[in-house]
């Protein structure tokens, strides 16, 4: 990144995404003989609106590798417990890394890391040469990257509008600083990962103990939560993005329209592999 390129990074949570567009648009959207379309048109959509108004110097999108466990899965037997996927939504997750490249953006995917390890170790590495960076996640376990240099992009109302989220929103929502995300989650539990948290403890309780103690070490050498101490202290590390994952190169980029129209087009999405291709004439 040159000295003059104050361009953020874009991290993307491509199954959060995914996820999100699956469910906005009709299942009944078909591209091609009669394979299913809405995830791949509804991510690639917002994709483009992401590039268009923010205007990054380059994008990873992250994913989950759901075919193996993670050290997570590992730690805790119930962890994502009974998550399931629709065929459909499964078939289109398999395509979408591809059609990332496709644009000419980088994409994240190695066994036994999820989608948000990728973005804490971008973050990380943005951060270090002073860059900024711009998280889109609905996972909330991301908040424990905001910085001054690093701001989180939260979708709500399907894909369509995004919340900016910064240290000071993470303070107003959860009462806590960004950092102390992971020990809040522990205390707290996370209903959508299965993780059940410290026993009689909700957010208001989880926030005012942290806002004591500083931070969740300190109240367990203290004596609190005896009995759960080795537990919180695994739920701790679940929560904790994992900022080692590997990425690929994150250097500037330039999109690659035509080709991408072209593979748009080869997945039967026309209209869209119109829309794209449009972006490569000046």
């Amino acid at each position: 990144m040159s000295s003059t390129d104050t361009r953020p990074l874009l991290v993307v949570d491509g199954d959060s995404l995914a996820h999100r567009a699956y469910h906005a648009l009709p299942k009944s959207f078909r591209r091609a003989e009669g394979r299913p379309g809405n995830a791949l048109l509804g991510f690639s959509n917002f994709m483009l609106r992401l590039w268009q108004s923010e205007q990054p110097r380059a994008v990873l999108v992250g994913w989950d590798s759901l075919d193996t466990p993670t050290y997570r899965h590992e730690l805790f037997a119930g962890y994502q417990a009974g998550r399931q996927f629709d065929d459909d939504l499964l078939e289109q997750l398999d395509l979408l890394p591809e059609l990332v490249r496709a644009f000419g953006f980088a994409a994240a995917k190695a066994p036994g890391y999820e989608a948000d390890d990728f973005l804490a170790a971008a973050v990380r590495k943005e951060e270090k040469r002073s860059g900024r960076a711009l998280v889109v996640t609905s996972d909330r376990d991301s908040f424990q990257l905001a910085s001054d240099l690093t701001t989180i992009l939260q979708p709500t109302r399907g894909v369509s509008e995004l919340a900016r989220v910064g240290p000071a929103e993470v303070r107003e929502r959860y009462g806590v600083a960004p950092e102390q995300v992971p020990d809040f989650i522990a205390l707290r539990g996370d209903p959508s990962d299965r993780m059940p948290g410290a026993r009689g403890v909700g957010p208001k309780t989880a926030a005012s103990l942290l806002a004591q103690y500083g931070s969740l070490e300190t109240m367990l050498d203290d004596g609190r939560f005896g009995a759960q101490a080795e537990e919180l202290r695994m739920y701790r590390r679940m929560a904790t993005l994992d900022a080692s994952a590997p990425l690929p190169p994150l250097r500037n980029q330039t999109p690659k329209w035509a080709e991408a129209s072209s593979f748009v087009r080869e997945l039967g999405l026309n209209a869209l592999a119109d829309r794209v291709l449009a972006l490569s004439k000046p």
